[in-house]
């Protein structure tokens, strides 16, 4: 079994759901007494939430890189961004580092495809639904159309997400305008919707909706426990 290295802590909340995940799929798969062979570098999201608001990315990537790269001195033998936003800076921390950083959009964008989908919603930040870096790799590497909701419903999203969920913050209300948005969006063409945003499984979940979802932060680490175990 390969070492998995974690750079959680954006938010620490969705971490948890990472190593939950990754450990009960390894049980899963193996039975026993297994459990996954983990490393985590935790960063302080707020400063991190700062530099986002800021526009530092270079900061941000600098950061990522740093923890990278004591994730593989320890023995990481490959990498995950626990968080769907910093992965603007992917690449950055990829040509920096000698092992792999397995990407979070492939990992989602090979699942919607297994279910034969092309169409798809994403949710997420601002930065993760109106900036390229996302929505370019599920289009030009993986050949989807994405769509995502208007700017009043965007500004609903991202608010929720960090004024609530990385808070740990769960609430009714928020629950029901996500469902609304969803809804709106399958009723623009999407055939099933991107969780882009690794806390938004904390508030929504499969059994709610009729919608298919796709939840970016079990998606992510079930793909981490596949390339761990040579699948």
């Amino acid at each position: 079994m390969k070492t998995i290295g974690l750079i959680g802590g954006m938010s620490w909340e969705s971490s948890l759901q990472y190593y939950r995940v990754i450990n009960e799929t390894v049980k899963e798969k193996l039975g026993g007494l297994h459990s996954g062979k983990i490393l985590m570098y935790s960063v302080d999201f707020d400063e991190i939430a700062y530099l986002m608001q800021e526009d530092r990315w270079k900061e941000i990537a600098q950061a990522m890189i740093i923890a990278a790269r004591k994730l593989e001195d320890s023995g990481a033998d490959f990498l995950l961004l626990c968080t769907n936003t910093i992965h603007k800076v992917a690449e950055d921390v990829s040509k920096a580092i000698d092992i792999p950083l397995l990407h979070i959009a492939d990992a989602t964008a090979e699942k919607t495809k297994e279910r034969g989908m092309r169409k798809i919603g994403l949710l997420g930040t601002r930065v993760t639904m109106e900036e390229a870096f996302y929505k370019s790799r599920l289009t030009d590497k993986h050949g989807l159309e994405v769509l995502i909701p208007e700017f009043g419903d965007r500004e609903i999203v991202d608010q929720v997400i960090f004024k609530e969920l990385c808070l740990g913050e769960i609430k009714s209300a928020s629950k029901k305008q996500y469902l609304q948005i969803m809804d709106r969006l399958m009723e623009n063409g999407a055939e099933g919707i991107i969780l882009g945003c690794t806390e938004i499984g904390l508030l929504v979940s499969q059994e709610e909706t009729q919608v298919p979802l796709f939840d970016t932060t079990e998606i992510h680490a079930i793909a981490a426990v596949d390339h761990a175990l040579g699948a």
